[in-house]
């Protein structure tokens, strides 16, 4: 792939949040779009936002929490949407509560959507970022990636192994001109405080916007070939709280 060529990013939970935002900021530097989240009608409203500012989006609806769904799905997406050089991993989910009173079923659902389903995600998508010869893959991590917050166990169990996950890969993937990178935001003010799997009573108006997130990542994206940001933890200016 040259400069020259139009680029194609494959951004799952594009439908709100993080992943949303990311979607419209590439659309504006001119980034066609392949978007991929459970919602036909919440990525069509997405798909039509990025094309009213010229970029081509196709939406490609996936429940990522089932996993053993996801590897095919995602070469059936790459078969028919490609060529993807781009792929920006922000689907998520959060859950508080004490590990000892967690069920074996919710930790398994934390750890199935925030790490099983990347894995298996990037399987997928690897033979056609190999093809491009010159790829990016961008993994939404935390600072829950690096530090432990109480009653947030499975949530850090699963961005603790994310990191992990992607050191891995960038490792074996330099070889194959996949560059591998993680943003480890702090809190964001998106609908994941509203879910019924989160109780936490934190001041939202001091959280990071998703547009900052996403600018972020864009930057990270368009990073000459040669270089690569390998990790970024990007922190409301007020802290951690």
């Amino acid at each position: 792939m040259t400069l020259t060529e139009k680029r194609r990013a494959l951004i799952t939970g594009a439908s709100s949040g993080i992943g949303k935002a990311t979607a419209i900021a590439f659309a504006r530097a001119g980034i066609d779009l392949v978007l991929v989240s459970r919602s036909r009608e919440a990525l069509a409203a997405v798909a039509a936002e990025a094309e009213a500012l010229g970029a081509q989006a196709a939406v490609c609806p996936l429940d990522l929490s089932l996993v053993d769904q996801v590897k095919p799905s995602m070469a059936a997406i790459a078969a028919s949407e490609g060529p993807i050089d781009i792929v920006v991993n922000a689907a998520g989910m959060a859950y508080t509560g004490p590990l000892s009173e967690m069920s074996l079923a919710d930790w398994q659902r934390v750890l199935d959507l925030n790490l099983t389903s990347v894995f298996l995600g990037i399987q997928g998508l690897l033979p056609t970022l190999r093809q491009q010869g010159q790829s990016t893959i961008i993994n939404v991590a935390s600072v829950a990636s690096y530090q432990a917050f109480p009653d947030w166990g499975a949530y850090c169990a699963s961005k603790f192994a994310l990191l992990g996950f992607s050191k891995a890969l960038a490792a074996e993937e330099r070889a194959h001109g996949v560059r591998v990178a993680v943003i480890a935001p702090g809190s964001v003010n998106t609908s994941l405080w509203d879910t019924d799997t989160v109780h936490a009573d934190f001041d939202r108006s001091k959280m990071l916007k998703p547009e900052v997130v996403a600018q972020a990542i864009l930057q990270m994206v368009q990073m000459p070939q040669e270089a690569v940001v390998e990790e970024l933890m990007l922190m409301p200016s007020v802290g951690t709280f």
